[in-house]
């Protein structure tokens, strides 16, 4: 039987590790968005297509998905706390790495690479929170995760945007990795030993059966779709509002575009606020909500006004992050063993539908424009409303 994590909110323990989770998914997502708001200025510079531009994040995170499953595997052996360093430190490096890139093949391929060396992180720190935090604050240590992907992930395109506009995209994406070593440093000294995990060799045959496992379990599987649906929309609109609002009439600079996202504030503050009501008022209750907001805000963005748009990203995001951090804590919560490949296959899904859609909505935006990508955004939210009533009716008499 699996131990239950014995870290409380409140106490100095809980801050310490909280603010090592944080700062390790904050490198993370600083790591692998910077690039999304050059998509412009990649198809500019390099002469290729919004569909071909959006590869430079797509690879990473359909490489990312997949490497996660061998991560998880590996961390049984090795331990979560060694690879999730190792993780950091070496994405931070090869950022700054890109920033060198001589030509477009050669950016995908360090792209590429990026995801490899950033697969060691997402699905271990979740694995860690839900061992090692008691379940009593789960809702808040993984919304203190996921406030740190909103403000990493808001860092990253901010600074990418406005150094891109005062000096270029590759002293952008330098100072980016440069941050991310520094900031690696204090996720090395602050990140608390693992006291609850018990790791076991690794075994290709036991790591099947336990994937296996998770898939076969419907209510596990509807959690693992909602992540593909919910972060493939999230990522669609962020990957091709840049062309929206840096094209005509809107005509915004890569620095005025750069700062559309401090909307992610709204993220930060909506994944412990509804990481909190989930734990009070049940996590199923709370994901339908985070989605209907989403939905509400991705129509808001159809208007013609900046100002609504705007406002529209800020209302989706909010939703969208209180809805991931919702979905992250469900799936630590049915996982009854193997947490960590449980976590990692929702984050496969999670990424799988952050390459696949993010990509597919280039043909949206090619041959409708926006009114084409918000069409796709909207259909991916309904069909994870289905899935969350599935998740109702499969946990009905189980508490949520």
């Amino acid at each position: 039987m699996e131990t239950i994590g014995t870290i409380k909110r409140g106490t100095g323990a809980f801050w310490r590790a909280g603010g090592a989770v944080f700062a390790g998914s904050f490198i993370t997502f600083a790591n692998l968005y910077c690039t999304q708001p050059l998509l412009p200025v990649f198809s500019h510079q390099f002469h290729v297509t919004p569909t071909v531009s959006s590869l430079t994040l797509s690879v990473s995170s359909a490489v990312l998905a997949v490497c996660m499953l061998l991560a998880a595997a590996l961390s049984e052996r090795l331990g979560r706390r060694r690879i999730m360093i190792l993780s950091v430190f070496v994405s931070s490096l090869v950022v700054i790495l890109t920033a060198f890139s001589p030509n477009f093949t050669t950016l995908i391929i360090l792209r590429l690479a990026e995801g490899v060396v950033l697969a060691g992180l997402p699905s271990l720190a979740m694995a860690y929170v839900s061992e090692e935090f008691d379940p009593g604050s789960l809702g808040v240590a993984m919304g203190l995760y996921v406030s740190g992907t909103t403000v990493g992930g808001m860092f990253g395109r901010i600074a990418a945007g406005m150094l891109t506009d005062i000096f270029s995209w590759r002293y952008a994406l330098a100072v980016i990795g440069i941050v991310s070593l520094l900031c690696s440093v204090y996720f090395w000294l602050a990140l608390p030993a693992s006291t609850h995990f018990h790791g076991h060799s690794f075994s290709l045959k036991e790591t099947i059966r336990s994937f296996g496992h998770h898939l076969k379990s419907p209510v596990l599987f509807s959690v693992f779709g909602i992540g593909f649906l919910l972060m493939g929309s999230f990522v669609s609109l962020y990957n091709y509002i840049g062309y929206l609002l840096t094209g005509a009439p809107y005509r915004l600079s890569q620095t005025a575009f750069g700062w559309i996202f401090t909307v992610y504030i709204m993220g930060t503050i909506s994944s412990v606020w509804m990481g909190k009501l989930a734990d009070r008022f049940g996590r199923t209750k709370v994901l339908g909500i985070g989605m209907i907001i989403m939905l509400t805000g991705g129509l808001l963005t159809l208007a013609p006004s900046l100002v609504v748009i705007v406002i529209g990203a800020a209302v989706f995001t909010f939703g969208f992050f209180g809805s991931h951090s919702v979905a992250s804590s469900l799936v630590g919560r049915l996982a009854k063993s193997d947490r960590a490949q449980a976590s990692s296959l929702y984050l496969l899904f999670y990424y799988a539908g952050s390459s696949l859609v993010g990509s597919i909505n280039g043909v949206s935006w090619s041959l409708y424009r926006w009114h084409g990508v918000i069409l796709m955004i909207g259909s991916a939210i309904l069909l994870s409303m289905l899935l969350e009533l599935l998740i109702i009716r499969f946990m009905k008499g189980h508490v949520d």
